[in-house]
């Protein structure tokens, strides 16, 4: 009789491939002798059945608490844990920060006298991000002052109207002992109007090497020529700052300090680094550029992304905006019915790594402690009075000193980091393996290899165990000769 491909193939399996039952039971002794988890021959070879029913239970156990453990430390790596560290790193020397200066009256007088409307268009600018309504009473003016001066531009008209930085508003100017000028400002927009800001973009890498001495500076406001208007909320006089990275730009909403006129204002800040690690263990995406700013920050993104949203909604941008042009539909951006209401709506959101802008992954900050006092003595008021030949109460009215200084020589760097690393989560699996069981990567590599082979052997089995297909192809075979007809008509 021929052998057909199947009866082949099953002696194959049965005299290479599938032992017999005396040789598996010696591959399955030998591998209890042999196997390097720890206590498994002492079930295979004990005499005595209540010890291999101890030792059972003794190895049950154990794998059952390396079972549990294993998990454990895997549910703990992939809830993304981190630790934060706070290092003081001290230094012979510091880099000075940037610091901007602004007037808190914002427009020259004879530029605005009897002229509100600079004031709406200017609030226009400084408030478009946020819902901003107009009055009634104010609306016709607004217009009529448009329709007359179809080519006028808030931003040329704050350059050269708004207040402005030199030998008399900057009365005196004082750097770590060197004298600094008017020359050594750059002017910035914000929304306090025209602005100057010190040590802009680091470009003289000013350092500091000793605390307690820094940026001295004097400022007379002159309050009898530059103005505000008080119907809009605009009432105080003096001086508002704000210490910032060289390569950012300056933010006021929320974090400007104030210093009144008549005051002297003593600033000792301290330098605070921030590593923030990448999602998902930390907050910020190390792959987010933006397109008008040199590095990544909140405050950039969120400007950027309310300047996209505004250049679609009223076709132009407030100067104060990256990358933007004139306002010269002031009108239809104002309108409250066309605001986007980019808060409100959450257009622009900021935090978490699925915001709009989610924080930088690093970031320079500046706290800050300031203390106030009078500008001076008596004494002092008519020193000053004699030197600018203004009366004392002018003296009063007018003058702002600002010192800032660094606290003392060091830094602090607050770093996000992994709570658990790779490295870290093999090293406790193989800890808990060899506490437990003894095991190691080789044992692992034997188990797995025992419960290959075994699986192999009972995938033959079943092999074997399965019925024979009847051979429908081959005629002869299939079809029973005229006895075989017969004897199953007999039978049946």
């Amino acid at each position: 009789r021929e052998f057909t491909i199947k009866g082949k193939i099953r002696l194959c399996l049965i005299k290479k491939l599938l032992p017999d039952l005396e040789d598996r039971r010696k591959y399955h002794e030998e591998f209890a002798s042999s196997t390097s988890f720890h206590g498994v021959h002492n079930i295979i070879h004990r005499q005595s059945k209540a010890r291999r029913a101890l030792w059972l239970l003794i190895v049950a156990g154990c794998l059952a608490i390396v079972i549990w453990q294993i998990c454990s430390r895997f549910i703990y790596y992939f809830s993304w844990p981190t630790t934060t560290t706070v290092v003081v790193q001290y230094v012979e020397n510091i880099k000075f920060p940037a610091v901007t200066f602004c007037n808190l009256n914002r427009f020259q007088a004879h530029a605005v006298s009897n002229m509100k409307v600079i004031f709406l268009i200017w609030n226009i600018v400084s408030s478009i991000l946020q819902k901003f309504a107009v009055e009634d009473k104010y609306s016709q003016e607004l217009n009529d002052f448009l329709f007359g001066n179809q080519n006028f531009s808030i931003k040329d008209f704050t350059r050269k109207n708004g207040f402005y930085l030199n030998s008399s508003t900057l009365l005196e100017c004082d750097f770590f002992g060197k004298p600094c000028y008017p020359q050594d400002f750059e002017q910035v927009f914000t929304e306090y109007g025209n602005c100057f800001t010190f040590n802009h973009n680091d470009l003289s890498a000013r350092r500091v090497s000793l605390s307690g001495r820094g940026l001295h500076l004097l400022f007379d406001v002159q309050q009898d020529k530059f103005t505000d208007e008080p119907t809009l909320g605009y009432t105080d006089a003096g001086i508002t700052f704000v210490i910032h990275s060289p390569q950012e730009l300056p933010r006021f909403d929320g974090l400007g300090l104030l210093t009144p006129v008549g005051m002297h204002a003593q600033v000792a800040i301290r330098q605070l680094k921030s590593i923030i690690q990448e999602y998902p263990w930390g907050e910020c995406k190390p792959d987010i550029k933006l397109q008008y700013h040199k590095i990544y920050s909140t405050n950039g993104c969120l400007l950027e992304c309310k300047a996209r949203y505004i250049q679609d909604w009223c076709g132009c941008l407030p100067f104060i905006l990256p990358a933007a042009k004139a306002l010269q539909k002031p009108k239809s951006c104002m309108e409250p019915s066309n605001q986007p209401q980019i808060e409100i709506k959450g257009l622009c959101t900021a935090g978490t790594h699925n915001s709009t802008c989610p924080v930088p992954c690093e970031e320079t900050d500046y706290p800050t402690t300031v203390t106030y006092s009078n500008l001076g003595g008596e004494k002092t008021i008519k020193y000053f009075s004699t030197k600018l030949k203004r009366s004392p109460e002018y003296i009063r009215q007018n003058l702002v000193r600002i010192e800032i200084k660094y606290h003392d020589l060091s830094y602090k760097i607050t770093q996000q980091q992994k709570a658990l690393t790779i490295s870290e989560l093999l090293a406790d699996v193989g800890g808990q393996l060899g506490l437990f069981c003894g095991a190691s990567m080789i044992t692992i590599i034997e188990l797995l290899e025992y419960i290959f082979t075994n699986f192999c052997w009972m995938c033959i089995f079943l092999l074997l165990k399965a019925p024979e297909m009847p051979q429908w192809n081959n005629p002869s075979q299939n079809q029973p000769t005229h006895k075989e007809k017969k004897r199953g008509i007999q039978e049946c």
